[in-house]
């Protein structure tokens, strides 16, 4: 299907605005060009730790939308004027000009695919649900992963790390906790290695579906795996529904930032002896993982790289 792309040129202090004036007019999916830096709070969100240079901030946001070429192109821009207008009366919104442009014939949804194939932690083959399993593979751990567009797919070096800490680490009778779950391929791997039961948290609902059909396409019963949306950090409600002192291995491959406060409380949940895997740390701060680990009444007993990130392993005293 081809769409027309209209480019709105604005403010970046009204984007916000202005993209929720557009939604008001019927449309949806707006994508923002501008030079604004990351808060540290997107940066939280969106799991950033550092970013490249960009160029100095200057005011000016890009708004992208997309229509169907058989919509009526004429209608929808008159509308977006309309509201437009009546919002310059009383906002500065710059320029304010819009341009068009048609787009390549481009599946939107599964475009991302191209760019996942079927890789290896060591014995383990991490592959993507359209690719077929060659028959040299077959004898070999098989996880079937699709994140979506929302989630990660496992080749991060961060997330393979951790894999890694898990073979090393999960029993027939773990009970696992995966902070920041994602996808669910941590927890799915650890079932798939003997794990009796998982436990997924993640602050984005978008997670619940990516868990539920990586579940099922790997083989996963239901009650194996429950996922709950939330902030474990701050939310008393998560902690109570996760438990207390009820895990034998925690995963949080999490940035630096958030596994700092996150380690404190996470400590509640973990069983005496349990293991505490994290990752998502640059080199950079690994002392300050470690610090807080510390701190929390825990005992480091790995460190581990991959490149320029580093995991913590680290154990709650019997």
């Amino acid at each position: 299907m081809k769409w027309n792309k209209f480019t709105l040129k604005t403010r970046s202090e009204v984007e916000d605005i202005v993209i929720s004036t557009l939604a008001d007019v019927g449309i949806e999916g707006v994508e923002i060009q501008d030079k604004q830096p990351l808060t540290e709070s997107d940066k939280k969100q969106m799991f950033v730790d550092i970013m490249p240079d960009i160029p100095d901030d200057d005011g000016i946001a890009y708004l992208n939308f997309y229509l169907d070429v058989d919509e009526d192109k004429e209608k929808v821009l008159a509308d977006v004027r309309a509201a437009l207008a009546e919002m310059q009366e009383f906002l500065d919104l710059g320029e304010c000009t819009i341009t068009e442009s048609e787009t390549e014939d481009k599946d939107w949804i599964n475009n991302w695919k191209q760019y996942f194939k079927q890789f290896y932690v060591d014995d383990i083959l991490i592959i993507p649900s359209w690719e077929e399993v060659k028959p040299e593979d077959r004898d070999k751990m098989i996880i079937h992963i699709d994140p979506g567009t929302a989630f990660g797919t496992g080749m991060h070096e961060t997330t393979q790390l951790c894999i890694r800490q898990l073979k090393k680490y999960v029993t027939k009778d773990t009970e696992l906790l995966d902070v920041g779950t994602g996808s669910g391929i941590l927890s799915i791997i650890a079932l798939k290695l003997g794990a009796r039961h998982a436990v997924g948290t993640d602050l984005d609902p978008c997670a619940v579906p990516a868990v539920e059909e990586n579940k099922e396409v790997n083989g996963i019963p239901v009650e194996a795996f429950d996922m709950m949306i939330g902030n474990i950090i701050d939310d008393k409600e998560v902690q109570d529904k996760v438990g207390y002192e009820k895990y034998d291995i925690v995963t949080a491959n999490i940035l630096a930032d958030v596994l700092v406060p996150l380690t404190p409380v996470i400590v509640h949940q973990m069983k005496p002896g349990a293991v505490y895997i994290t990752s998502g740390i640059l080199d950079v701060k690994e002392e300050v993982v470690k610090e807080a680990v510390v701190a929390a009444g825990l005992e480091v007993v790995e460190v581990t790289h991959q490149g320029e990130w580093v995991s913590v392993t680290a154990r709650k005293p019997m």
